[in-house]
């Protein structure tokens, strides 16, 4: 997910000197943060986007929220798995387990 320059902006232009990408640029004497450049500075040095770091308004750079909703669920899932340490039997582990404890419950309501 990108991040966009708000109407807080100032003008300062220290988030176009701090940027790994050089996603930000000037439009019409206005910052712009190219989304297809603009990283998050994930994969980089930067533990935190350089441009909200940098900005002495500090909401003068957010995330932009405007993308797609499936976009960002199928990101966050892509991310969840990618952490899981056995990634071959999970579906099925999961559903193991699943259908134990729904298994104990239905006996535990039957009484």
């Amino acid at each position: 997910m990108a991040y966009k320059i708000t109407k807080n902006c100032i003008s300062c232009d220290l988030c176009k000197n701090v940027c790994p990408t050089n996603a930000i640029k000037i439009v019409d004497d206005h910052p712009w943060i190219d989304p297809e450049l603009c990283k998050n500075c994930v994969d980089s040095i930067y533990s935190v986007p350089q441009c909200k770091a940098g900005c002495p308004t500090y909401d003068g750079c957010v995330k932009d929220t405007s993308e797609d909703y499936w976009e960002k669920w199928f990101d966050t899932y892509k991310s969840l798995v990618s952490r899981l340490t056995d990634k071959t039997n999970y579906w099925e582990n999961w559903f193991n387990i699943y259908s134990q404890k729904y298994s104990q419950q239905l006996q535990q309501n039957s009484r």
